[in-house]
């Protein structure tokens, strides 16, 4: 079993920042991409920000400049710092792992968290 535990939402003024954190625990032989993806009300999921075991992030356009991931693959964590939040940036924002397989388990396996609300106020 995996399990994901996310922290860090909450309710911040336009120009504020939040920083959220996901830590990974349970039967996980080799963590690959960690990442935060989003989701408003009445939209799709959406890529906010990945980052590769070799710690090379990608980042989604619209927080380019503002946001900043990263990880500490010993603790099995991802971070992701927002500054200069917009309204716009409102949403349940889930933390994602992607688990390699194993030579006896070979299929890689996608893991999500429950959510975080963020919510910025104009």
């Amino acid at each position: 079993q995996v399990q994901l535990v996310e922290s860090g939402g909450g309710l911040v003024q336009a120009g504020g920042s939040l920083r959220l954190s996901c830590a990974a625990s349970g039967s996980i032989f080799s963590l690959d991409t960690m990442g935060w993806y989003r989701q408003a009300p009445g939209n799709q999921r959406e890529l906010v920000a990945t980052i590769t075991s070799e710690g090379n992030p990608v980042y989604a356009d619209f927080v380019k400049g503002r946001f900043t991931i990263s990880r500490d693959s010993a603790k099995r964590t991802v971070l992701l710092q927002m500054t200069s939040l917009k309204p716009e940036d409102t949403a349940v924002y889930y933390c994602y792992i992607l688990v390699l397989g194993t030579p006896w388990a070979p299929k890689n396996v996608d893991y999500w968290g429950q959510g975080t609300q963020v919510t910025v106020s104009s």
